[in-house]
């Protein structure tokens, strides 16, 4: 997939203190996006998308770059475990987490304030929803790919068809109006609730299982991010 990111317009709009909605104009069209709710999972047909990772490192001014920095910390005061291997008093286990291993190289990235709101959302409609810290992790990894943990509004004669939000979640394909998907809480909610109608989705492998909700043209781009969101979940829960 081409990507052009000759022409840059970026934008913050803020409708609350809960929602930033991140909106770029001149981004080429992200792929890999969410589709419908109940759609099935869609065959392979390309390696992980880089254009929604580039796409907003350069429209928050960060390094134009989408090189993995795996041994880069998560900012924001998160950790990445103690020093003997225990979770912290109270928290989900490693074992819990990440019940079947990682799958392949794993990216990390540090965390802004944005961000780690937008996961603390994630973490916190789990809860709710009843997905528990496994679901947390998938959710949180999925929106790690999808929108790098931003909120993304609509992206201008660039976006992919009506793609909006954490998740990357369709209008037009049922997943709720644009005010709607570009809500943390509400989006992080309709992701948790397809992804329980998913058949034994807690023994899945977590590209599977986030495949099966999203069926994103890039179905294996989500194991990257297992392990970063195990950690942000471990801290947050």
């Amino acid at each position: 997939m081409k990507v052009d990111f000759t022409r840059w317009l970026p934008a913050i709009a803020k409708d609350s203190y809960r929602k930033t909605a991140l909106s770029v104009v001149g981004v080429a069209a992200l792929g890999g996006l969410a589709l419908a709710p109940t759609a099935a999972a869609a065959p392979v047909t390309s390696g992980p998308h880089q254009g929604a990772v580039a796409a907003i490192d350069l429209a928050t001014g960060k390094a134009a770059t989408t090189a993995r920095q795996e041994d880069q910390p998560v900012e924001s005061g998160l950790t990445t475990g103690s020093a003997t291997g225990k979770p912290p008093a109270g928290k989900p286990s490693r074992e819990k987490l990440i019940p079947h291993g990682i799958e392949g190289a794993q990216s990390r990235i540090p965390l802004d304030d944005a961000q780690l709101a937008n996961a603390r959302a994630i973490v916190d409609a789990a809860k709710k929803t009843g997905v528990g810290d496994r679901g947390a992790v998938i959710g949180v990894a999925t929106s790690l790919q999808e929108s790098k943990l931003y909120n993304l509004g609509h992206l201008g004669a660039y976006n992919d068809h009506d793609s909006q939000g954490l998740f990357q979640q369709r209008p037009s394909s049922g997943w709720g109006t644009p005010d709607q998907i570009t809500d943390p809480e509400y989006s992080a909610t309709a992701f948790f609730s397809a992804l329980k109608n998913v058949g034994g989705w807690q023994d899945l492998p977590l590209t599977t299982a986030a495949q099966t909700v999203q069926v994103s043209a890039f179905p294996y781009a989500y194991a990257q991010w297992e392990e970063q969101a195990a950690d942000i979940v471990q801290q947050l829960w």
